[in-house]
């Protein structure tokens, strides 16, 4: 007997299987806020060799960089810029990824829309996203521990060290700064709200990752956002421990307390929960 339901949901089937013979690459985004343990997942899905190479591709600051690496010119054709990053950057199974910090969005989405290559001016950010970056999918990572991660911050902005792990050495020594810990935890919450309104305004579910429980299991961690994006590693492939090194330490631990301390006499700090 003819079902309608059955007959619908064949129909979508066909759909999506006819939409991803068209577009055999798939894109996810790494939606980020700073410190936030970015850097350590976008390792672990490079390592793979399955996961693309998420980089911050659409940072304004760093295009330029990136364009000369791939022969591509931001300033004067940002749409083959932006199509050119999907082409080059993917893994041989046509995956692409790539990291977005909240404070890059609007500016992404305002030079895809000047562009006029990826929809209608009236098409909504998430299908403007997904004609720049096929069938796109979201991951958001995040860190519960405000404090840790503003302290975090503010020692790579003293130190101009980003990534503990790098050649580089740090330009210099960072000094505690209870007031540039209290601006680094306001400034994290405003990107955090950046996302969530993103995400809530365009329907969007990211898959959730937290640095507490990347940190604690790194493998498993990994292995949940490959799950989530349907890759599968190659056969006898192991996940290895990573190459950013954790910062906190004795250091961090001390500006913990002394800023915890300092916040029940000061009405000038925030509190970081």
């Amino acid at each position: 007997m003819y079902n309608p339901n059955e007959s619908g949901g064949l129909i979508d089937r066909v759909g999506r299987w006819l939409h991803r013979r068209r577009h055999p690459t798939r894109c996810y985004a790494i939606c980020a806020v700073a410190r936030s343990g970015s850097n350590l997942l976008c390792d672990g899905l490079r390592a793979t060799g399955r996961a693309g190479k998420p980089l911050q591709f659409f940072c304004e600051k760093l295009e330029g960089r990136y364009g000369e690496r791939h022969g591509l010119d931001p300033v004067h054709d940002y749409a083959g810029y932006v199509r050119g990053i999907v082409q080059r950057t993917s893994t041989r199974n046509n995956v692409v990824g790539v990291k977005l910090m909240g404070l890059d969005l609007e500016r992404f989405l305002m030079r895809l829309r000047q562009t006029g290559a990826f929809g209608t001016p009236a098409g909504s950010e998430l299908q403007i996203l997904q004609a720049a970056l096929p069938r796109l999918q979201f991951i958001q990572i995040r860190r519960r521990d405000r404090l840790r991660q503003a302290i975090s911050r503010v020692r790579a902005l003293q130190s101009d060290l980003w990534k503990s792990g790098d050649k580089e050495s740090a330009v210099a020594k960072a000094k505690f700064d209870p007031r540039l810990i209290s601006q680094s935890i306001q400034a994290a919450r405003r990107v955090e709200e950046i996302w969530s309104a993103f995400f809530f305004r365009n329907g969007i579910e990211p898959f959730l990752v937290e640095y507490e429980d990347l940190a604690a299991d790194y493998a498993g961690s990994v292995r949940a956002v490959l799950k989530f994006l349907r890759i599968r590693l190659a056969r006898g492939f192991e996940i290895g421990e990573p190459t950013t090194v954790r910062q906190a330490d004795a250091i961090s631990q001390k500006w913990e307390e002394r800023y915890r301390a300092l916040v029940a006499e000061r009405s000038d700090l925030v509190t970081y929960v």
